[in-house]
């Protein structure tokens, strides 16, 4: 009896840009006494069926972006005989489609750090539950990631978590419904254990894989002082100290290491924070941007950002702290126009932006976007080959929709096409090559032209509006670009890197006493 954990895909490329990190934490909670799980990443190769026997468990995690085929692959495994559990974002918000339409035995909803262990000695016994509720757990119950597990070669960059959660509450996002509002954060100590592995086996290039980097704000400090709320306000700058923290033990790390986050605008007001990452090389943040326009940022809920030439200064404030923003745009607001496209793609270039990807509005689950839309379909439903538009990811991909909700001014097919051709401005060869001015060496500046055509290959079909076969002509040259690109992120493995603990601080007392906080 094996266990195995799979990340379904419907597209092998052989090489993946960043480790699923939720994987190798399973891993790592797996129980021991049944050995080491079978690991199998889809976005590297498609699962081997005849890997799965009679009484394996097999573990397979989902959003809503790969639903359909983890549903394939649960009747797989399950006629296989196997034991069918699935986990994973989009499981959480619907597991009695799990059941019906993917087979399974067992769903674990929320963190799995902790239940999963239950669901597979359940299992082995031959009575799982059909639901697990794993919850939100709390920080010290996080659990690393098995990195001994990952296959050698087949990763450009690492991934390492530093804390779960969103206070924000953007319309189309579903982390602050599912990840919770409050930051949970995780001590330093795991998470430089974590990168000094990575370090040990040749990755340089880490993920800060966190819902949110920047989790307190200076507006959340000002008002806590404003309420006077003293425990609010010492909570609030609790977690503000852990993360410059966390970032000065980043900088003491070997200086060839670079990492990358994802943080909201706001950061940009506060340069004490944009410095520390600065010394902690954490070079690169994803940003979402969504809109230049107040009128397109007050639809999303987003109006705590900035438009037009302000939100240009505020970008360029990343740039001038050497922090290189991914700026995320949204495409098919109800506010947008036709000029709204080339108007991003001027600002886009104009603030210096590093990389870029625009896509097209979708109302994911979990959301109010989709909370709104589900109601109002409800009223009137479409459907595509009897299944409702609502449940569109179990539409087959080639007769989905590009577009689901109807737009005022444009045509779904004009607002894919516009995208698209934001996406052929931004990563033409000529705008790439200016951009990688941003490194000084030539190596450093071909890795950033191969990894930005790369990323256009991969992700800027969310904007085609083609066939298949256009879309297959582009992952075939995705995997082409994707061996020599992660040589160009390869470093030279330390497998002597030791791992500084944390400096202890001793504090006099004023009785002569001495204290040693850790």
């Amino acid at each position: 009896m094996r266990i195995h954990l799979i990340n379904p895909s419907d597209i092998a490329f052989g090489i993946a840009v960043i480790t699923p990190r939720w994987l190798y934490v399973l891993a790592s909670a797996t129980p021991k006494a049944y050995g080491d799980p079978l690991i199998c990443d889809e976005t590297l190769e498609l699962l081997d069926p005849a890997s799965i026997n009679a009484g394996d468990v097999v573990g397979i995690g989902i959003h809503t972006g790969n639903a359909l085929r983890g549903y394939e692959l649960g009747k797989i495994a399950r006629d296989r005989g196997a034991w069918v559990v699935y986990g994973g974002i989009h499981a959480t918000l619907y597991p009695d489609e799990a059941h019906e339409l993917g087979y399974a035995h067992a769903v674990v909803k929320g963190d799995g750090d902790v239940v999963w262990k239950d669901a597979v000695n359940d299992c082995v016994k031959g009575s799982p539950q059909a639901v697990y509720e794993g919850g939100r757990i709390e920080p010290g119950d996080f659990l690393p990631a098995r990195w001994d597990l990952m296959p050698e070669g087949r990763y450009m960059w690492a991934s390492v978590q530093t804390v779960r959660g969103c206070a924000k509450h953007c319309s189309f996002c579903s982390v602050w419904r599912t990840d919770g509002q409050r930051p949970r954060q995780r001590a330093s100590d795991g998470v430089i254990d974590e990168i000094v592995q990575l370090r040990r086996k040749g990755f340089r290039f880490i993920a800060l894989a966190d819902d949110n980097f920047y989790p307190v704000t200076l507006t959340d400090l000002e008002n806590a002082r404003r309420q006077n709320n003293t425990a609010k306000l010492a909570q609030l700058q609790g977690i503000r100290d852990d993360r410059f923290e966390l970032m000065e033990r980043l900088s003491e790390l070997p200086s060839d290491m670079v990492f990358f986050t994802q943080i909201t605008m706001e950061a940009a007001e506060d340069t004490a924070f944009l410095d520390a990452m600065k010394k902690a090389r954490v070079k690169g943040a994803l940003v979402g941007v969504e809109a230049v326009t107040a009128e397109g940022l007050k639809a999303v809920f987003k109006d705590f950002n900035l438009s037009g030439d302000k939100l240009v200064q505020r970008l360029k404030t990343f740039r001038e702290h050497d922090v290189h923003v991914l700026g995320s745009f949204i495409f098919g607001l109800p506010t947008d126009k036709p000029d709204t496209f080339q108007a991003t793609a001027a600002l886009a270039l104009k603030a210096g932006i590093t990389f870029a990807q625009f896509v097209m509005m979708t109302p994911f689950p979990g959301t109010v976007d989709f909370e709104k839309w589900e109601k109002a379909q409800n009223e009137n439903p479409t459907f595509v080959d009897g299944i409702p538009i609502t449940r569109y990811w179990l539409i087959p991909a080639s007769k989905r929709p590009k577009m689901f909700t109807p737009h005022p001014n444009m045509s779904a097919s004009e607002i894919s096409d516009r995208t698209q051709g934001v996406w052929d401005k931004f990563y033409d060869l000529k705008s790439i090559w200016k951009r990688s001015d941003c490194v000084k060496t030539l190596k450093a500046r071909l890795a950033f032209l191969f990894v930005s055509r790369l990323y256009r290959q991969m992700y800027a079909k969310t904007g085609i509006s083609s066939d298949s076969a256009r879309q297959k002509r582009a992952n075939i040259v995705a995997r082409w670009l994707a061996k020599p690109t992660r040589r160009l992120f390869q470093a030279k493995p330390m497998p002597d890197l030791q791992l500084v603990r944390k400096r202890e601080a001793v504090l006099a007392g004023a009785d002569g006493s001495f204290t040693i906080l850790k």
